[in-house]
């Protein structure tokens, strides 16, 4: 790298739904001599994400909570390069940006303040979208212009990303470009640049973030718009021609936010006001309004006419209902009944005592849901439960369970009354979020495959999926629990929406930190287990490109080698309930047990000696009785390509992994699957995965979500090595 760089590329901010990852992955797969990279990583997600590029990179760790303005000038102090990229982490960069970029710049001379170049757009649906900057940017050419002979660079879109500011331009002007308004600090720069040059190449992605992701504006931030514009008029009160484009970009911006911000009413009064006064006050001489609608809008605002405003709002949103509803006629006939009965029930009061259960797609009580329905039994025992349970699943249901089957008069009521709605999938589409009701998402797994919006790009994972009606099932979500960091920066990231994570444990995890050896022992009895013998848990995980079940291991063969002093539980993913199960001739050999369709599989945990899997996510649960995982990984890179992974197994695994058969049978017959390699192994993935697993976390949710306790005022979560799991099935037949 040359002591003097051409450019810094300044990426700043904090991690946001696991951007930065592929943002500094781009950047090293590219590596370059004529620029330097300095990373103002903001957080412990952003910090441990920048540190893998260390030394390539020049990474500051910041606190959590720093804004983008102290993020951006702490980076460029420490850049050395004489043109400064400022690219926030949630952004990207096209291949070869920074390439282009710094041959650019080494070319301009001195004089030019600011590069001023194209960018594409992206969001979760769409990816590389062209921006309308590209035919003005061509149009004022590649010379270096004074901004008065070019005024319309002001409508180029405000980013800092789209712009490289010379590093003394920065210095001399940063008490105007340090500032978390980022619009404000692009229009600033080329109003305060002496020239501006441009290239009319894309060079940055803005990458726009889910609103639904984002929290809502403050009354603060929507009047600080006027303010914005205020300040920058005031920059440009003697540039006639940067004026009236920026007057003209204030009403414009003003009217779209008033429009389509979701404001409280008195808060859309106060902004209206005060953008009417802005833009009486500021209006130039001679302006004259567009034609048409815009032009009567621009002058209702003029008027401070708020009332009027509001009247040709709804006469419009009049006329379009209209329109959708012709539209719509045909296809609500069908559910009209429904609708009507849904609609009657949501009429009524939210009832603070009614909470309605589910858990995996209405198949009975089970997972998160279950342990948290029974601790609030505990807990808040006037809190009555109901569980939507299929037909065929509720002869199953524990005596005495209140439960309603789907598409019932009584399912509809008690959806549209609750206060309480927990599911561990989703409910349907159909469902309204009340205002007053209580979304609890609490996840069925840690996500080692990619999950959500993270499937898209995997045809077999994503097959028959709507994203959109994913997502706005999604937006119901008011909390989302998690066992770990890595789950809570994933779900993040595969379901960007605005809900609270609860960084609490997984509550069906609880059981192994409770559970004594009486009770391990009385599990191992149900399931038939001779005391003194070994069991090995084996559990598969499903497949996407595979369209049912096919052991891939010869369990005949494999119970064979591991003896009669080792029974084999074999448990099919639930994916596969009702097909043809082809363990039932090896069933009535007595060599295996079939233990599918036995619930819950805690208990199936608590009873094994060892687990086997292959990618399933039982291994993070099971992991937290610190007992031998093995992983059986026969087609690691077909899943990894087909489905996707957040990480790589292979180098992360629990335990001693096999590729084959051979080689699991080995593992199995040796001490390698509890030799002292496979305690290391298995004690990193624990710290790593089972960070929030303590024995009290369905205490905690039921103290959060139910009982509305403070953060602060919850259980702590207990240290690691200070939590006792289960004792092991040798342990407890041995007292």
């Amino acid at each position: 790298m040359p002591e003097t760089p051409e450019l810094s590329v300044v990426v700043h901010g904090p991690n946001v739904q696991d951007h930065l990852t592929g943002l500094l992955d781009s950047l090293a797969a590219h590596p370059l001599a004529g620029a330097e990279v300095v990373v103002a990583a903001v957080g412990d997600w952003a910090g441990e994400t920048a540190e893998r590029h260390t030394p390539a990179f020049r990474v500051l760790s910041l606190p959590d909570g720093t804004g983008d303005a102290e993020a951006r000038a702490a980076g460029a102090a420490r850049a050395t390069g004489r043109w400064l990229h400022f690219v926030h982490a949630k952004d990207g960069l096209p291949a070869g940006a920074p390439r282009t970029l710094a041959e650019h710049t080494a070319e301009l001379p001195d004089t030019v303040d600011v590069l001023l170049f194209d960018h594409v757009r992206s969001t979760w649906r769409t990816t590389g979208l062209p921006s309308p900057d590209g035919p003005l940017l061509a149009r004022a050419g590649r010379a270096g212009l004074a901004l008065d002979d070019c005024a319309a660079l002001l409508r180029v879109t405000s980013l800092l990303g789209n712009r490289v500011l010379r590093t003394g331009f920065w210095r001399a002007h940063e008490r105007y470009l340090t500032t978390d308004d980022e619009p404000f600090a692009a229009y600033a720069a080329l109003l305060l640049a002496d020239r501006v040059a441009c290239l009319p190449h894309p060079a940055h992605e803005d990458r726009r973030l889910r609103p639904e992701s984002l929290p809502p504006a403050t009354p603060e931030q929507h009047y600080a718009l006027v303010d914005r514009y205020e300040t920058l008029l005031g920059l440009a009160r003697d540039r006639p021609a940067a004026y009236a484009v920026l007057y003209d970009r204030m009403v414009r911006d003003c009217l779209r936010t008033f429009v389509r911000a979701a404001m409280p009413e008195e808060v859309a009064r106060e902004f209206f006001r005060r953008a009417s006064l802005a833009a009486l006050r500021r209006r130039p001489e001679n302006h004259r309004h567009p034609a048409g609608l815009e032009g009567v809008r621009r002058s209702l605002l003029e008027e401070g006419a708020y009332t009027k405003y509001r009247a040709l709002q709804a006469a419009n949103r009049t006329r379009r209902t209209v329109r959708k509803a012709v539209r719509d006629r045909a296809r609500k006939a069908g559910s009209a009944v429904r609708d009507h009965r849904y609609r009657r029930a949501l009429a009524r009061p939210v009832d603070p005592g009614l909470a309605v259960f589910s858990a995996y797609w209405n198949r009975g009580v089970a997972c998160n849901p279950a342990a948290i329905a029974a601790k609030l039994g505990e807990l808040a025992p006037w809190i009555h439960p109901v569980w939507v349970v299929t037909a065929d699943n509720a002869a199953l249901l524990p005596p005495g369970t209140d439960h309603v089957v789907p598409g019932t008069r009584r399912y509809w009521e008690v959806l549209a009354r609750a206060k309480y709605l927990v599911n561990n999938v989703n409910f349907p589409g159909a469902v309204v979020k009340r205002p007053d009701a209580v979304h609890l998402q609490t996840h069925h797994g840690t996500p080692l495959k990619r999950m959500g919006l993270d499937q898209m790009p995997y045809p077999a994972a994503a097959r028959g999926t709507d994203f959109g009606a994913l997502l706005a099932r999604v937006d119901k979500w008011d909390y989302s629990v998690s066992a770990n960091s890595h789950s809570t920066r994933m779900w993040q990231r595969a379901y960007p929406s605005h809900y609270t994570c609860l960084d609490h444990g997984y509550p069906r995890n609880d059981v192994y930190y409770t559970a004594g050896a009486e009770d391990v022992r009385a599990v191992r009895a149900r399931l038939g287990i001779p005391r003194g013998r070994k069991a090995v848990l084996y559990a598969p995980t499903h497949r996407d490109y595979e369209a049912g079940w096919t052991p891939r291991l010869d369990l005949a063969d494999l119970a064979d080698r591991l003896g009669e002093e080792t029974v084999l539980l074999v448990r099919a993913h639930y994916f596969y309930e009702g097909a043809a199960s082809p363990l039932t001739g090896l069933r009535r050999t007595g060599r295996i047990v079939d233990v599918s369709a036995y619930d819950p599989v805690e208990d199936l945990c608590l009873a094994a000696d060892a687990l086997v899997t292959d990618y399933s996510s039982i291994m993070f649960d099971y992991a937290n009785l610190d007992r031998p995982i093995v992983v059986h990984a026969d087609d690691w890179e077909t899943y990894r390509t087909t489905r996707g992974v957040y990480f790589d197994l292979m180098a992360e695994a629990p335990g001693p992994v096999a590729r084959d058969q051979e080689e699991l049978t080995e593992i199995l017959t040796t001490d390698a699957w509890r030799d002292e390699r496979a305690a290391k192994a298995r004690a990193a993935f624990r710290r790593r995965f089972c960070e929030y697993d303590d024995g009290r976390a369905a205490e905690r949710v039921v103290r959060r979500v139910f009982l509305g306790q403070d953060e602060r005022s919850l259980p702590p979560v207990l240290p690691l090595e200070e939590r006792t799991p289960a004792p092991s099935p040798e342990e407890a037949t041995s007292s």
